[in-house]
């Protein structure tokens, strides 16, 4: 089966991130990259169990912490774990489409449905300048990332515009063509930063997603070299042949 019926196979909520809550390493890490400190108003859209909310509370010190989530069982949950902790944020269920970020000098976003990224950035303009957003694994759409600690991207307003896609790509990855060896590594640190440690599957993940970023820069022209590398076409083999799951038509 061709990449995208296998995809197709999986839960869409874990497949878009709905429902993939990300570990308290990845928000130590996100916080670190952020700098978030005492003088930052944090919104998290999409705030799920309200963990990173209590994080940025409690070990951050941040002036005010917001999360927003239409989903009211996960809004029920993040108050609970603020709770436990005694610790005073702002929990929402609403559509984050419909809510005022405003005041907002930090903003965890990571979202994949496109309506709705474009209609935030709509959203993301208007911020005051010198507001970040950090997404996790792609940047925000025709912007050249502030810093990049793959997979963590920040933004900031007013957001510079990236000239092409491929313009882009190389800001996100550092480099001047993506190799294998690029490819790998940033998806190894995609992998290790939603990951929790009991997950078993980490070294399939990791070749999803070598395949997926090297076949994507090959087809935008910023691979380097125009010959399909061995270790490439080795896991393109292996996952034709030991998981019926296919790559190849995807090189153009």
């Amino acid at each position: 089966m061709k990449i995208e019926e296998y995809l197709k196979l999986l839960p869409e909520n874990i497949v878009n991130g709905e429902d993939v809550q990300l570990p308290d390493k990845s928000f130590r890490e996100i916080f670190n990259f952020l700098n978030l400190g005492k003088l930052d108003i944090f919104y998290h859209l999409g705030c799920g169990d309200g963990k990173g909310i209590a994080l940025a509370l409690k070990e951050y010190n941040v002036k005010r912490a917001v999360g927003i989530d239409n989903n009211l069982d996960k809004i029920r949950l993040a108050k609970e774990t603020l709770n436990q902790e005694d610790l005073l944020g702002e929990l929402i269920c609403k559509d984050i489409q419909n809510a005022d970020i405003s005041d907002a000098t930090v903003i965890l976003f990571w979202f994949t449905d496109e309506e709705i990224i474009n209609h935030m950035m709509n959203k993301f303009k208007d911020l005051k300048p010198g507001t970040k957003i950090i997404t996790i694994w792609g940047p925000l759409p025709n912007c050249i990332p502030e810093k990049v600690e793959f997979p963590y991207i920040i933004n900031q307003t007013p957001f510079r515009k990236a000239n092409s896609l491929q313009e882009q790509v190389l800001a996100v990855f550092g480099v001047k063509c993506v190799n294998f060896v690029t490819a790998w590594e940033f998806a190894e640190r995609y992998t290790k930063a939603i990951s929790t440690p009991e997950i078993g599957n980490d070294r399939f993940l990791t070749i999803i997603q070598t395949l997926i970023i090297w076949i994507n820069a090959k087809n935008l022209g910023v691979s380097c070299g125009e010959e399909i590398p061995e270790s490439i076409q080795t896991y393109i083999d292996i996952m034709k042949t030991h998981f019926d799951i296919d790559f190849g038509h995807l090189l153009k």
